[in-house]
Formats: structure tokens, sequence, C-alpha cells
């Protein structure tokens, strides 16, 4: 479908209120896009909770089904779901990432892991669920390796960001990590092979970068292209060759392939790309902009344009927005206003 010449709207299903503080990162479990299960995602907050919200077969309302509480003592930044969605990580300001696990009706803390100096900002499972990767203030990145029995072992701790690293993002297919950092750049980690030590093989922001602090990275369904955002107004657009890292063929660079600008006059927080190539992003404007590929634009020079643009989509900022795993165009956002809003991409009768 041409989105560019369809007439579509962002359309709230729902505001989902409970948090006491504001709403810093969503993730939805990623077994709950099956037809027959229902969809669930989790949220987390400044108020030191967890929530987790299952839609309702029959009212197609979420609901809050659990508080996942008194185990952190401060902030929880980020939460992310194993791929097979039995796990939960949650990273926070207590400098401890926790493993919950999903016991009936029930979430149960099975593990804590310790190491961060301070803040741990961002977790993030690889896509086979053996390694969990964490940030933090402190300047590094950790990959845990799960052992059998909910135990996680750190098996290094990388270092070359000079300033708080904000966000790590695996990639979808190969186990190569992404880091981004106030220090206005993206690192991009790999190793040679499985036994191998992890090491920085690319720095994204040395040349073609971001000019400020880069707050968070997507990648499209196929892996082969990535986006990134900034304090510096912009989104910027990446692509590699993974064709000849799926093959063995040794590391291919990420090259810049076009920028976003004059789009957003606040900072970027969120960006999340969807698998039928809509990118979303959330800002400190407090709205969501939607962007997709011209189909004008000559093949090997790509650009993008904005799709639309909801205003006043929150009270604050927007901290984060989540494309729904599943088949429908689903997007939930969550802000500094303490709530989290369900919307869907419609089209206009």
């Amino acid at each position: 479908m041409e989105f560019l010449d369809a007439n579509l709207k962002l359309k709230e299903i729902q505001k989902l209120q409970g948090h006491t503080d504001r709403v810093w990162s969503i993730a939805w479990n990623p077994a709950t896009a099956a037809a027959d299960v229902p969809t669930v995602f989790a949220s987390c907050s400044g108020d030191k909770t967890v929530r987790i919200w299952e839609q309702s077969p029959s009212t197609r309302s979420w609901d809050c089904k659990a508080v996942l509480e008194e185990t952190h003592t401060r902030t929880v930044r980020s939460c992310a779901w194993s791929p097979s969605g039995k796990l939960l990580a949650t990273a926070s300001f207590d400098a401890t990432t926790a493993i919950w696990e999903n016991v009936g009706a029930d979430f149960e803390c099975v593990s804590t892991l310790e190491g961060h100096e301070n803040e741990v900002k961002c977790v993030s499972w690889n896509a086979s669920g053996s390694l969990l990767a964490t940030c933090g203030r402190d300047k590094t990145v950790w990959i845990w390796e799960v052992m059998p029995g909910n135990e996680f072992e750190c098996i290094q701790v990388l270092q070359g960001h000079t300033q708080d690293v904000k966000m790590v993002r695996w990639h979808p297919t190969m186990d190569i990590l992404f880091s981004c950092s106030y220090d206005n750049t993206v690192k991009v980690w790999w190793s040679e092979d499985d036994d191998g030590d992890w090491s920085c093989v690319q720095t994204l922001g040395e040349s073609s970068g971001h000019s400020s602090t880069v707050w968070s990275l997507d990648f499209n369904a196929k892996g082969d292209n990535l986006v990134t955002c900034s304090d510096d107004l912009t989104l910027k657009i990446w692509e590699a060759d993974i064709t000849r890292m799926q093959s063995g063929d040794g590391y291919a660079p990420w090259n810049h392939l076009c920028t976003l600008s004059g789009y957003h006059d606040r900072t970027i927080f969120s960006v999340h790309w969807s698998r039928e190539g809509i990118i979303a992003s959330g800002a400190a404007d407090d709205a969501v902009r939607l962007f997709v590929q011209s189909k004008d634009g000559p093949v090997n020079e790509p650009s993008y344009q904005l799709l639309l643009k909801k205003e006043k989509a929150h009270d604050m900022d927007i901290n984060s927005v989540q494309w729904c795993p599943g088949e429908k165009r689903i997007l939930a956002s969550a802000s500094d206003d303490g709530t989290i809003k369900v919307w869907e991409l419609a089209t206009l009768c």
C-alpha cells in the first residue's frame, strides 16, 4: 500500500492511567502477537514500578493485569521482553537490572543483575534470547550470558563511550550490539567468533553523525537499515550490507543514507520502525510524527518524508513510541504526563 496516497490519521484508542510519575518506556510482548493470544505490553516509570497491560478479547480494551513493585528502589527506566515472551528485564536507576518470570498469573523476580556503578538506562535481549545487554550512566555497556536456572553471567564490560550511555539495542537477526550516548555517537560492537571478545568495530558519528546526544535507534524489518534520533533535532538513516555479514564474510560498515531535518524543533527521544516501514518518532514537543520512504526519490539515494504529525499527542514530553508487533497498525506512546496512549493508524473514510 502506498501510505502517502492514503488518507490516514492516528486515532487514539485508549488512554491508560495508573503510573504516578512519568512513564519512561513501553515494550510489547513479542509472543502475544499471535491471533489467539491476548496482546500484552509492559510499561515502566519514575514511580519505581512496572505495569503489565493486557487487551481483553471481548472489549478490546487494555487493562492493568499486574503491578511489579517493591523490587526497584528508584526509577525504572527501561523494560524489555525476552524473544519467547517468558521473561521481562527491567533496568533501574538503583543500579540493578531485574529479571521477572511470568508464573501463572503472577510475575516473580527470579534474578537481579548487579555491577553498574549507578543508573542503568537500558536493557536489550538478542534475537535468540541467549544474551542480554545493559548500559548506564557509568559510560559502560555490559553483556550478560543467560545461563540455566535464570542465572546471568557478565561475560564482558564494554568501554569506549565518553559519556552516559542512553540505549543499547541488538540487531534483529545477528549478534551485533549498538549503543547510543550522550557523547553524540552510536557505537557498534561485534565479536568475530562465538568465543571471542567483543570490540567496537565502528563509531557512527565520526562522519555524517549526530551533533548532540543520540537518544534512540531502531531497525527496519529486514535489518539492513538503521534509524537514529537525537537532541540535534534530526533523524538519520543508515544502511549496511547485512548479507555479507550473515554469510560470515566479516563486518560490513554502516553508511549514512540520509538525514531527516526540519521536522522537529525539540529533542527527539524515541524512534521505532514498523514492520510495514513506517518510522514513528516521539519528542519533547508532545507530538508523534510518522515518516515513510518517498516513492519518487532515486533508488540509490532514498529519502523520507512526513506521513503525518499528531499534535498534542500527550500533555508533556513523549519518551517512548513502540509499534505493536502484530499485524494491526497499533502504536503505543508513553509520556512525562504519566500516561500511556494506544493509537491506531486508521484510514479516513
